[in-house]
């Protein structure tokens, strides 16, 4: 099985990685922090759980010492500072760019091949970002936030239509941001069922867009931080798709070259998820309001983009 390494132990690194660890989706697993103890005393709580819950998944936790990920087969790059109440993902584009170019440096020099999955805020450009610095192929750096925003676009609509969450198909595509993500409702079905058939008022179902668009800040005003059970989640099931090459297709912040007529620029389309990675970008047929949405999204990125040469870390 694969080795994966999560750098970051806050709340979304150690949540991915303890899912990680019970799914038991790697034979080894590296939790790495800048922060003396931390990512050695979660990866202990964690393996305190093991005879609990019956998995044998082996663990280690590090202080900045990136010689113990050498030879990781997946990079899961959480770090740098999370949101609080009333900002924007945006906002933290000038703390977390420097941190994450440098984790994705450090984690290249240890393992060349390994696949780097972006989490960290605001995840389009730190993709981007992350994409460039290394200088690797587009398939094997891509970020993860369509995947939370589909979760959480499909729990809305199950609370809203009173369904099994389990039962709803929907996606996310766009930037991963308050105002730049579009759920996709002309694609959402339940069973096969679409969801425009299920529900003729069209007002429930612009509440649902509505609550998953601010679904991050939501979770940030409740808790006083961004959220971490669902993120954490969302970054282990992109693992697992890619370590049991499992061919999922994941709304996946991605690399684009001509895709949804957009070039150089990285955001949220879906994705075939597997063994190489970022496999093959899947075109869909969007609406005229879709397609509008995608390209002012596009556009909201690029600024956002052009914000990392301005801060001279691209």
């Amino acid at each position: 099985m694969a080795k994966v390494t999560v750098v970051g132990a806050g709340n979304v690194g150690a949540t991915c990685a303890n899912v990680l660890a019970t799914r038991e989706v790697c034979s080894e697993l590296v939790l790495l922090d800048i922060k003396e103890g931390v990512s050695e005393g979660k990866i202990l709580d964690i393996f305190q759980t093991a005879t609990l819950m019956d998995f044998d998944t082996n663990m280690v936790g590090v202080t900045n010492d990136y010689a113990a990920t050498a030879g990781s087969d997946v990079v899961v790059i959480t770090s740098g500072m999370p949101r609080k109440p009333g900002m924007t993902r945006e906002e933290l584009i000038g703390v977390n760019a420097g941190i994450v170019k440098t984790v994705a440096e450090n984690i290249l020099k240890h393992s060349s091949k390994a696949i780097i999955l972006i989490v960290s805020n605001p995840m389009d450009p730190m993709t981007y970002l992350a994409l460039k610095a290394t200088g690797l192929p587009k398939n094997q750096v891509f970020g993860m936030g369509g995947a939370l925003d589909s979760a959480r676009f499909k729990c809305y609509l199950s609370k809203a239509l009173g369904v099994n969450s389990n039962d709803v198909d929907g996606m996310v595509i766009g930037g991963h941001g308050d105002t730049t993500m579009i759920p996709l409702v002309s694609k959402a079905s339940v069973k096969g069922v679409p969801v425009t058939e299920l529900c003729k008022d069209k007002a429930v179902l612009d509440k649902v867009v509505a609550d998953t668009m601010v679904g991050g800040a939501t979770l940030t005003k409740l808790l006083g931080t961004s959220a971490w059970y669902a993120p954490g989640a969302a970054a282990a099931m992109v693992v697992e798709s890619i370590v049991r090459d499992q061919k999922k297709i994941v709304p996946s912040c991605v690399y684009l070259e001509g895709e949804y007529g957009q070039q150089d620029i990285c955001i949220g389309v879906p994705t075939v998820i597997g063994r190489n990675g970022a496999e093959k970008v899947v075109e869909v047929a969007l609406t005229a309001e879709e397609k509008e949405a995608f390209e002012k999204s596009a556009e909201a990125v690029r600024k956002t983009n052009a914000i990392l040469k301005e801060i001279n870390v691209l």
